[in-house]
């Protein structure tokens, strides 16, 4: 038996830009945060620390986000958001594979991405965790008008 249209339910992958706003987003707020923490005069060799200490800071972050909301702020503020492959929420452990990559390699992760796997919007970190990042409809809720203050 085939299945019909009315069977199949449609996804639409979020556009690389799209996905790459709402990390830059994620950065700037992170790293504000994790700025009010870090000592602005640290030494060259404490560098390496610092990169590892920060990119925890967003894998848990992202982790975090993701594994309960689905959704990040900065994919929250893009109408965007991280689900399984038949756009279903995802589970923490997910979550966490999918986070790893962006929050420690992500240059990595997104180039084995594009050239290994192309026309697939997907990192790498997405293929093992079984992740795809989604357009979401956000509509307002039904039986409420909203109407704007005179100014």
């Amino acid at each position: 038996m085939g299945e019909s249209d009315t069977d199949v339910e449609t996804l639409h992958l979020a556009r690389w830009d799209t996905r790459f706003w709402a990390w830059l987003i994620d950065f700037i707020l992170i790293s504000l945060v994790l700025n009010i923490f870090s000592n602005p005069f640290h030494l060259i060799n404490e560098m390496f620390s610092w990169y590892f200490l920060r990119s925890v800071g967003f894998l848990i972050y992202w982790t975090a986000m993701e594994g309960v909301y689905g959704q990040s702020i900065g994919k929250m503020v893009l109408n965007i958001k991280v689900t399984d492959r038949r756009g279903k929420p995802v589970r923490f452990a997910a979550a966490l594979v999918e986070s790893f990559g962006k929050s420690f390699i992500l240059p990595i992760d997104c180039l084995i991405g594009w050239f290994g796997m192309p026309g697939k919007k997907i990192r790498l970190f997405n293929r093992v965790s079984d992740t795809i990042v989604v357009k979401t409809d956000y509509r307002e809720p039904e039986g409420i008008r909203y109407i704007r203050e005179r100014e």
